[in-house]
């Protein structure tokens, strides 16, 4: 956390209104990451400076200002204009507001201050009519002209009273009013329009001496002050100097230059310096000014001196002409002073402050966040907007009052278990102010909650147009109310993960509760969420609170969520609707909003507003109204106000009004990149947005071209005009420092949309976006056709938009909107290759611009436009990737995430050169060239993306028992090993409910009354019925069936007709109705067996042969069975319903049918799994490798198919049209087969567990494991050009692999008693070699191409690669010990061998006519009984044995000789001992964190290597480089190491997902076989020089130390992470205890 006061901190984050407002006010301000200049200047004499510093200046400081992740906006109002007055005489309150804006904006105590630039040469500046005079001013003048009654007259004409200002006013009106073609521009009303403009300059000079000559007047006579006086002869510039330059606090941070002209020639007339000098009406040099600009200038030079920037310059024919020399070496120091200058202003304010924290730099991607800071700037804004629209709540006391009545109820009922609390739901139509209702509510609650109470506050639609995301709601939520409240925070893991954060909510909800403490949590317009997670159907809402918590949501009436929450709801008691203001509200509203802007209206108007809002009572419509009733004067007639009677007419009349002012195209540009824009714009964007847009510029030169036609941009004044008259419409958003602007609500946005951006312009509108982000036209000429001009090639300077700003530095606008507009224009193929194809690309996104997460989401909303697989395979890798991101807390730098996409795609790159092939060629150079040491893939070893597999449910506590899925409700339903019982939704892979009730694990599922409800059987004996669309139980039976009913199968019966619930294994049955009733009981204590249940008949089987069917409540019936001993062990029974038939299956190979009557037939199979086809035509068996069908419909029963597999049949199913056969096997495989032809269709690969449950679905297949906890979801309908590579099964005992990795050997179980040989260029099985006893150890002589087999009989099997047909065998000493281990020499020319006896044997491997043979023993070495078991050894070129044993011990052995040597031993076993390549080194390594590397010759220990993760401790395998310069390890902890043998640095550390357990060098790399069963290969990229703040652990979460023998001395040097560091009790220990219970609860797309 920062350091800010903790008190300041808790109270903003338990929602204390007035605390947080101050707090989180004065941080948005401190924290600004914005500099805005306004450039103050004269509209024509300073044109040629004000151009200069557009073309090179501003460019130049906005990449000084990029550099350092601050946003520059320059607003220069007067360029690109003619004339700055218009029409309406609001220029001037334009421009102040502008200066105050940027004050505003830049403002803060200690970083960014407002940069206004002032301009002055020799001009004074215009002098123009004030637009507003208040009442008792202008009586005032106007007595003083009581002698000039033609004067009074003129003023009265054009000055008249708004009686609707409060105070009244005198307002000047519009210049049309009394000139009516001022502002026609049209060629043919030329002449009108020129006659109107020189009437208007001769009456506004006329009007301005009356009001002067008054205005002394009024001040000799004391009737005025000097300064009301002063406002008459004051031009516009002065008043901005004042309000920019003169203020005391400011002047530091602003810029002044000032030309001069002291030789200028008398023979330049007024008319020659008519752009540099002012001009009376007579056309003369104006004294006055002159005047009043010497005595500026003097004020000037005395107050601003130390920004001053002085220049003489002698004009040029009356101008500045930058072609000539001593002008062009001017424009050059004045832009040369202003760079300077700013740089050194911003540098400075940047600079971290001596108190109060450091600055957030926005896009940096090392940027390490405060939580407070992002947690206040989030809760800061979402409090600051609930206190603005709760002050807007008139009226709604009914409505408050009933809000408040049923908060008291449901505390009211806190501690009453008979009572179910729900959240309070709070609906209406849309505009009907349902939000400002729950803000002022939730405002009021704060009021009467006790002290250490939370009150939580999210406006979800706060950011439309976009949509919030779930994870992000709750994972802001969560982190607020754990600093609130002091508990500990989720981890980036949980915070990453939907269903662990989902969990985290509901248990952080329980923990607020148990504290004690009061918690408001408010969240308004759910139905507003994002898809993601099917967010909108509200699973993630808790049904019932706990005490002390209270919830209150609100959503539209007409959404699908109040649908869905009504149908959830267990009482309409708890929802609340809004509903239509009365006029006397509205009316209240009306007063109210007026009086806060010191407006009013005159009845007549005040009537028309109330009539047009009754026809709604709503009071967005009022709101829509009072922003164009606000502008009315008390004398605007009744025939000019336009209202309609609903919102979205009268936002049409707005448009309207706006248009008939400021011009279609601009208004419709403005609005419609608004709404177009993900996350707002800056109003920079906003304006570059505009001037690149043809219709805008077309329309804002349709009758005059602009200044400069080969630079062409929007004029600032246009837009700010424009800025001005939308203040209602649009709202103003922080977000990392930077102001945004964006529509005001979801109504107006789609009132915007369906008037402004139709299918033709939205897509235009969403082009131009895409090519701004783009930087298409930075520095590049862009076609216009202007009026007169056929086109014309024009520089719209629009800033460039790089990647990288600087070094680390990314643009997070281009981030956050190039991908969203390329999608929406259509530049598809733009996007591909700028975007989705793009490493760096995808690597910035993922840091800062929303995470992966907000990468995954754009590839999904891309996939969902555009048929891609590229994208779709993309996506998914990402998703694979995103779970080591979230653990990383999204800080995984460059190379790792180049390498994690290399590692999953590049197997697919030659089948999608386009993108996927370009992409794995940018990561690929990128890390040839990386300036840090790095692992490069050189083929898929991890998950790759595409393939059968589509989904991973994990998050499962336990394995998989038993399952049952739901195919019409589309549900899924598991019960685990652990007692618990998970309800997922297929349709989107949504966890809908945790059923818990169960303490022993679930033994069967069963889907009941139409996929409402279902049954489960534990082994705890307990029988529960739950609700599926609720998750309540609604029935628990104890003793429903024996306590851990092992080895008897417990086996569970619902009867279709009576819907009576059997229960029954070997020996009883019990029998309930479904409101738990016992019906009936048998022990079995006659000795019988039960067989199954026929719908409500039970068949059992007595010790005499005789078959019982009974029923519970009649009489029994017993039959014989045909040729049946007295006695017969059964093997597995299954009920063919509709045959009305038990299926018996018996140890001596009989099949019995039972029904009324019986019949029995021989069996060839002794089943361990028995059951019959959906439609009964066929019965399915298997035992041990093969899978049977048997078809049912022909007596005997007859034997149709045979299936082998290559391991145990755990489980099968037949699709419900009977033409597909799924089967799951030990070997983790699925297999499609075709039940037709009995051909193998497909092998599925990716369990990485014995499949003991399959079902098929549809087109899907869904499989789990007992061992796993996990369900996996796969597609039979896959493009199988993205179908993984299968490798060998997961887990098995013993590996090998040659250096080349085309064949890898595996002993699957240790039981076994055959070696596989896997071909890993097809991706199957090549041979199967037998051994005749079970397998202790593989090795390989790899140039040999010998395989090695050391058995449990002593015998050592060796088999030639080259020579299928040969085995050669090293027969088993006299003791017949097993053996230990094998190791075979550097340059393969013998081989040592291990036994358990304590000896170990050296052969020598030889070759006889082209056939390897074994000589030996050559030497036999018994080694010492005191150390312990040899548990790895290595053979050394010198015919040496370095060999550690399970205790710890290290100890060197010389074969020749019999003599050794103990090394340093270790604390716990040895798991690993290798040699190098050339033999001067090897390693040894253990299961702690210790492995030391030895010299050999002569023997020292060169560095003792300590290593310290979470978890998992100890070094598998290892293998050095082929120049012995590097040592690879691979560890527990599922990562790959790289040291340096010189130094014993560590180099990298490579996150793999699984242990590597075998390792051989290859090259400059090595190969490795990871326990998943997956081959790597990768080679080793290492510069010649390591930066030295290189960090080797940036990627991981852990510490090392290495410790080291000087070079020539007997010292020891320590080197790592820091000595300091170097204490596992620092170690992060939510990680280590979240990783060790349980995997991450989530739901991965594969």
């Amino acid at each position: 956390m920062a350091e800010h006061p903790d008190v300041h901190l808790q109270d903003v984050l338990r929602g204390q209104r007035d605390t947080g407002q101050r707090d989180t006010g004065q941080r948005t301000k401190s924290r600004s990451n914005m500099i805005r200049v306004f450039v103050s200047s004269t509209l024509t004499d300073m044109s040629s400076e004000r151009k200069a510093l557009l073309e090179r200046a501003y460019p130049e400081v906005l990449a000084f200002c990029r550099g350092l992740g601050l946003v520059l906006e320059v607003v220069d109002l007067r360029w690109g204009i003619r004339n700055v007055s218009s029409g309406d005489h609001d220029s001037c309150e334009v421009f102040l507001q502008e200066i105050q804006s940027c004050q505003r904006i830049s403002a803060g105590p200690h970083f960014i201050l407002p940069a206004p630039k002032a301009l002055l040469g020799n001009r004074y500046g215009h002098r123009s009519l004030p637009r507003h005079v208040p009442e008792k001013l202008f009586e005032v003048l106007l007595s003083k002209l009581s002698k000039n009654p033609e004067g009074v007259k003129q003023l009265s004409q054009w000055f008249l009273k708004d009686s609707n200002a409060v105070p009244p006013t005198y307002v000047l009106r519009p210049i049309a009013a009394h000139f009516p073609h001022y502002g026609d521009l049209r060629p043919e009303s030329r002449p009108q329009h020129d006659s109107s403009v020189l009437s208007w300059r001769f009456t506004e000079n006329q009007l301005l001496q009356l009001l002067r000559s008054a205005a002394a007047a009024a001040e000799a006579a004391g009737d005025i002050t000097a300064e009301q006086k002063q406002e008459f002869f004051t031009s516009v510039t002065e008043r901005e100097f004042h309000q920019g330059l003169w203020d005391a606090s400011r002047t530091p941070s602003a810029l002044l230059f000032v030309r001069e002209t002291p030789r200028q020639r008398a023979r330049d007339g007024p008319k020659r310096l008519a752009k540099f000098m002012d001009l009376n009406a007579d056309g003369l040099l104006d004294a006055d000014a002159q005047g009043l600009l010497a005595d500026l200038k003097s004020r000037l030079y005395v107050s601003c001196k130390d920004i001053l920037n002085l220049h003489c310059v002698e004009l040029s024919k009356g101008s500045v002409e930058p072609r000539r020399r001593e002008h062009a070496h001017y424009l050059d120091a004045v832009c040369e002073q202003f760079v300077s200058q700013m740089k050194s202003r911003i540098t400075a304010a940047v600079d971290p402050p001596a108190e109060g924290g450091r600055r957030r730099v926005w896009g940096r991607i090392e940027e390490e966040e405060d939580t407070s800071d992002r947690m206040l700037e989030e809760v800061g804004q979402h409090v600051s907007r609930s206190e603005e629209l709760s002050r807007g709540v008139i009226g709604r006391e009914g409505l408050l009052a009933k809000l408040r009545l049923s908060m008291r109820e449901s505390t009211s009922v806190l501690h009453d278990p008979l009572v179910v609390r729900g959240p309070l739901v709070v609906h209406g139509g849309a505009g009907m102010g349902k939000t400002a209702l729950l803000c002022k509510l939730a405002q009021e609650m704060q009021r009467v909650l006790k002290a250490g109470s939370v009150l939580v506050v999210r406006l979800l639609s706060a950011r439309h147009p976009q949509r919030p995301h779930i994870d992000h709601v709750l994972r802001s939520v969560c982190l607020q109310v754990c600093v609130a409240c002091g508990l500990a925070p989720p981890s980036p893991l949980i915070a990453g993960t939907h269903l662990e954060l989902l969990r985290f909510f509901r248990n952080l909800l329980a923990q607020v509760s148990q504290q004690g403490r009061s918690l408001v949590l408010v969240l308004d317009g759910v139905d507003q969420l994002s898809d993601q997670h099917q967010a909108h159907t509200l699973c993630w809402l808790p049904a019932r609170l706990p005490p002390n918590v209270h919830l209150l949501v609100s959503m539209d009436t007409s959404s699908e969520a109040f649908a869905r929450m009504r149908l959830r709801a267990e009482s309409l008691g708890s929802f609340v609707e809004v509903e239509r203001l009365s006029r006397g509200e509205g009316k209240q509203m009306l007063e109210s909003n007026l009086r806060a802007r010191q407006r009013t209206l005159t009845r007549e108007q005040s009537d028309a507003v109330l009539s047009s809002f009754h026809a709604t009572g709503c009071p967005l419509h009022l709101r829509t109204i009072l922003s164009a009733a606000t502008r009315w004067s008390s004398f605007t007639p009744l025939t000019e106000i336009h209202l309609s009677a609903s919102t979205q007419e009268m936002m049409s009349q707005l448009f309207l009004m706006l248009e008939e002012t400021h011009g279609k195209e601009l208004v419709g540009g403005a609005l419609g990149y608004l709404a177009l824009a993900r996350e707002g714009l800056l109003e920079a964007e906003l304006r570059d947005l505009l001037s690149l847009d043809d219709d805008v510029i077309s329309e804002v030169h349709r009758y005059s071209l602009p200044p400069t036609p080969s630079l062409i941009r929007l004029p600032p004044l246009l837009w700010a005009r424009l800025r001005r008259d939308l203040e209602d419409q649009l709202e103003e958003r922080w977000r990392g420092g930077v102001l945004f602007l964006s529509l005001s609500n979801r109504r107006l946005s789609e009132a915007v949309s369906s008037r402004y951006l139709m299918s033709e312009r939205r897509g235009r509108s969403h082009r131009i976006l895409a090519e701004y982000f783009q930087g298409r036209w930075a520095g590049k000429l862009k076609p216009a056709v202007l009026p007169g001009l056929s086109l014309v090639l024009a520089d719209r300077k629009v800033p460039p938009q790089p990647l990288w700003f600087a070094p680390g530095l990314a643009n997070v606008r281009k981030l956050q909107e190039l991908p969203y507009h390329l999608l929406h224009a259509g530049l598809w193929e733009e996007l591909r290759q700028e975007v989705i194809g793009n490493a760096e690309w995808l690597f910035c996104q993922s840091r800062v611009g929303g995470g992966v997460s907000g990468v995954i989401q754009d590839l999904d909303h891309s996939s969902q436009l555009m048929d891609c697989t590229e994208t779709r395979l993309i996506r998914d890798a990402l998703v694979l990737i995103k779970p080591t991101m979230d653990f990383l807390d999204s800080h995984m730098d460059m190379s790792l995430f180049f390498t994690e996409l290399l590692a999953r795609l590049c197997s697919l790159a030659p089948g999608f050169p386009s993108v996927i092939g370009r992409l794995c060629t940018q990561c690929e150079e990128w890390l040839l060239t990386c300036p840090d040491p790095a692992l490069i893939p050189k083929c898929s070893f991890l998950q790759p993306p595409g393939g059968a597999l589509q989904h991973t449910l994990s998050g499962l506590q336990g394995g998989v028992l038993c399952l049952d899925v739901s195919v019409e409700a589309e549900l899924l339903v598991l019960g685990l090993d652990d007692g618990v019982v998970m309800v997922w939704r297929l349709s989107d892979q949504q966890l809908l409910h945790t059923l818990l009730g169960h303490s022993g694990p679930v033994l069967s599922i069963k889907v009941i009354d139409s996929s409402s409800c279902c049954l489960s059987l534990a082994a705890d004996g307990s029988l529960s019925r739950w609700s599926l669309m609720t998750g309540q139980q609604l029935l628990c039976i104890q003793g429903a069936a024996p306590v851990d009913s092992s080895p008897s199968p417990v086996q569970l019966h619902l009867s279709e007709q009576s819907q009576l619930i059997y229960v029954y294994t070997g020996t009883q049955v019990k029998v309930w109705t479904q409101e738990g009733a016992e019906l009936f009981s048998s022990s079995g204590e006659d000795g019988s067996v039960v067989l199954g249940v026929l719908e409500e008949s039970v068949f059992s089987l007595t010790d005499s042969g005789l078959v019982r069917i009974f029923h519970p409540l009649h009489d029994a019936v017993e039959t014989q069975l045909e040729n049946s001993p007295t006695r017969l062990s059964l093997v597995k029974t299954v009920v063919s319903p509709k045959r009305g038939k038990v299926f018996v299956t018996t140890r001596d190979g009989v099949l019995h049918q039972v029904t009324g009557k019986h019949s029995s037939v021989e069996f060839p199979l002794v089943p361990s799994l028995l059951c019959v086809t959906e439609d009964e035509k066929l019965l399915i068996a298997a035992a041990e490798r093969t899978l049977s069908l048997f078809n049912l419909d022909r007596d005997p029963v007859d034997r149709v198919l045979d299936l082998q597999h290559e391991d145990e049949v755990l489980s099968a199913c037949v699709s419900s049209d009977g033409r597909l056969l799924a089967s799951g096997a030990a070997d983790q495989l699925i297999r499609i087969w075709s039940v037709t032809t009995g051909a193998l269709l497909d092998s599925l690969c990716g369990s990485d567990a014995p499949v003991t449950s399959v079902v098929i679905c549809g087109g899907s297949v869904v499989s789990a494991s007992a061992a796993a906890a996990s369900v996996h979801l796969w597609s039979l309908k896959y493009d199988a050009r993205h179908q993984p590579a299968a490798h060998i099964p997961s887990g098995s005992a013993h590996v090998a692999i040659t250096r080349d990795a085309d064949r890898v050997f595996f002993v699957r179980q240790s039981s076994q008693r055959e070696v596989m040989s896997w071909n890993n260029s097809t991706g199957c099985l090549s041979e199967r070699l037998s051994t005749s006893a079970q397998v202790s150890c593989l090795e390989l002589a790899q140039h040999k191409r010998l395989l090695l087999c050391g058995l449990t009989s002593g015998t050592v099997l060796i088999y030639p690669l080259a020579l299928p047909q040969e085995t050669l065998c090293i027969p088993p000493p006299e003791s017949l010990c097993s053996v230990l281990c094998v190791a075979v020499g550097a340059r393969e020319k013998h081989v040592a061998v291990a036994y358990e006896d304590s000896l170990v044997c050296l052969f020598e491997i030889s070759a006889r006519d082209s056939c390897p043979t074994v000589e030996g023993p050559l030497h036999r070495v018994p080694l010492s009984l005191l150390q312990g078991p040899l548990s790895s050894m290595a053979l050394l070129s010198d015919l040496r044995l370095l060999y550690g044993t399970s205790c710890g011990g290290v100890r060197l052995l010389d074969l020749r000789s019999g003599a050794g040597s103990e090394l340093e031993p270790h604390r716990s076993r040895v798991t690993c001992v290798t040699g190098s390549t050339w033999g001067t080194h090897a390693l040894v390594g253990s299961q702690d964190a210790v492995q030391r590397l030895w010299a050999l010759t002569p023997l020292t220990l060169d560095h003792t290597m300590e290593y310290k993760g979470f978890l998992f401790e100890g070094v598998l395998s290892a293998a050095f480089s082929e120049s012995d310069r590097f040592v690879f390890t691979g560890s527990q902890d599922k990562t790959v190491k790289v040291w340096s043998v010189q130094t014993g640095n560590l180099l990298y550390v490579q996150y793999v997902y699984s242990p590597v357990v075998r390792m051989v060098t290859f090259r400059n790399g090595f190969v490795a076989l990871s326990q998943q069963g997956a081959v790597i290969r990768e080679v080793f990229h290492c510069p010649d020089h390591i930066a030295p703040d290189y960090n080797p652990l940036r990627n991981v979460k852990a510490q090392y130390h290495v410790t080291s023998r000087e070079k020539n001395r007997d010292v020891q040097q320590n080197s790592g992470s820091g000595p300091q560091d170097f204490n596992p009790a620092q170690f992060h220990l939510n990680f280590t205890s979240m990783l060790q219970a349980k995997p991450s609860s989530t739901c991965v797309i594969l």
